[in-house]
């Protein structure tokens, strides 16, 4: 007779292999959480079933997400971003690398407009990557900067990844904002900096602009600054800023932000009726997926709990001689390596809740933990053999270009991220400083939604209804 136990640690392997062999998330979840959970509980894991999926769908903090979908998908059917990319690189015509410090810019205000990595780095696959190529620079750096720029939107606010670590772990998404906030404009800056270098040292690598392209007015410059850049990162200003000073909720916001992308599309006359229905459809169908992830992820770890599994997990880890830091590092660790064959929404869902249960007893804020596990999400996009990002710019690149250059060009920022870590590691104020400044010693929000809620362990009571942890 197989114990409960190893019902949920082979829950656990089996999961994985079928995520290998492309079987969808969302519905691998919930198929191998009701196998197992009938397994071990008979019918009432389809009680289990209803009460999770209707815990999700009346979830506060997951509102915010189509909002802030919609938001990115009106800025980026308006071609925003093209008017963008232009001003900033007339801006940084005087730079060395100045076509990659526009790309890493445009990408880093687009990624707080939106979120959204599979957009911006294909829009900037579009845009700044042929412009790039065109310039002489080397394919293996214009990759690189695209699918990096692009990427930082997992860790820059409004992160939609950060709204779901928020759901996950049951922190406010608030203070997640805040934290992330700092870290996730260093970690920009370092990018920017490492173009510049490469422009100086291997100037082969990244040209400058002719003469003609670099010697622009400044009135020229400045005009094209008002009527793009300054529109854009006022509103995300205002987006932002409401929600970090506590003047909204990250969903108010969020309303706010999409009725500002509206009116900012009407101003340059780039919003149509189609337009408006292409969103939508994409919103729809993006938070769809985000709102049935977290259904089969609920009902994954409520059974994987239920049956020890955890519990396994737990004792295991407690049992390594580890202090805070090498239980810091040991997690990291194993989320980089996992970020080679897995996305990060299986990440986020499956392997980030095992950890959760543990900060606790090595004293590690669930917040700080957070804003590691999205720097280090980073190289989930950009580290093969998924990258993901790489694939996206594969789909929109010349045929030329090879994905094995893409690769080579995202390993000098994966080195970046690494760096950042260990630097947040080293001087962890970068993290803790701006929630503390604005929020003192606040506790986490009560009552957010958490999917460490798991059955108990002994089992149900008949005729009883499942006696789980309130979400909201």
């Amino acid at each position: 007779m197989i114990s409960d136990a190893a019902l949920g640690l082979t829950q656990l392997l089996l999961f994985l292999f079928f995520i290998m062999l492309g079987f969808p998330i969302a519905f691998t979840l919930m198929a191998m959480g009701l196998f197992f959970g009938y397994l071990g509980m008979q019918e009432r894991v389809f009680d289990l079933l209803v009460q999770r999926t209707y815990a999700v769908m009346s979830n506060d903090v997951l509102i915010s997400v189509p909002l802030f979908v919609f938001m990115g998908y009106i800025i980026e059917r308006a071609n925003i971003l093209d008017r963008l990319f232009r001003s900033l690189q007339l801006a940084s015509g005087g730079l060395p690398g100045s076509l990659a410090v526009a790309t890493l810019a445009t990408c880093a205000l687009f990624a707080t407009a939106t979120g959204i990595v599979g957009a911006v780095v294909t829009l900037m696959g579009l845009l700044a990557f042929p412009a790039m190529l065109r310039a002489g620079y080397d394919a293996r750096l214009a990759a690189g900067v695209t699918c990096a720029g692009g990427c930082l939107g997992i860790l820059i606010p409004p992160s939609i990844m950060l709204i779901l670590y928020g759901a996950t772990a049951g922190v406010s998404v608030v203070q997640l904002y805040a934290a992330a906030f700092i870290p996730g404009v260093t970690l920009a800056l370092l990018y920017i900096l490492y173009a510049v270098g490469v422009g100086i040292v291997r100037p082969d690598m990244a040209p400058r602009l002719p003469p003609e392209e670099r010697n622009v007015p400044v009135s020229t410059i400045l005009l094209s600054l008002l009527t793009s850049f300054f529109p854009l990162a006022f509103l995300i200003a205002a987006v932002l800023g409401s929600i970090i000073m506590g003047l909204a909720t990250p969903s108010e916001a969020a309303a706010m932000g999409s009725l500002g992308s509206i009116v900012l599309a009407i101003a340059y006359r780039a919003f149509t009726w189609q337009k408006l229905k292409e969103s939508v459809f994409l919103t729809a169908r993006t938070s769809a997926m985000v709102c049935w992830l977290f259904v089969g992820s609920y009902i994954f770890s409520s059974v994987f709990g239920y049956l020890g599994g955890q519990t396994v997990v737990e004792e295991f880890v407690k049992s390594l001689p580890l202090n805070s830091f090498t239980f810091l590092l040991l997690a990291q660790v194993i989320i980089f390596i996992l970020g080679w064959p897995l996305e990060w929404t299986e990440i986020i869902v499956i392997f980030v809740p095992i950890f959760l249960p543990l900060l606790d007893d090595f004293g590690v804020s669930p917040i700080f933990f957070g804003i590691l596990v999205a720097l280090n999400l980073q190289t989930s996009f950009l580290s093969p053999p998924v990258a993901m990002a790489a694939f996206y710019l594969k789909g929109v690149a010349p045929p030329q270009v090879k994905l094995e250059q893409i690769f080579a060009g995202c390993m000098p920022f994966i080195y970046i991220v690494v760096f950042t870590m260990a630097l947040v590691y080293i001087f962890p104020d970068l993290v803790t400083w701006l929630p503390e400044a604005l929020y003192g010693n606040a506790p986490i929000e009560p009552g957010a939604p958490t999917m460490l809620d798991s059955p108990p362990a002994g089992g149900f009571q008949e005729q009883e209804e499942i006696s789980l942890p309130p979400l909201n």
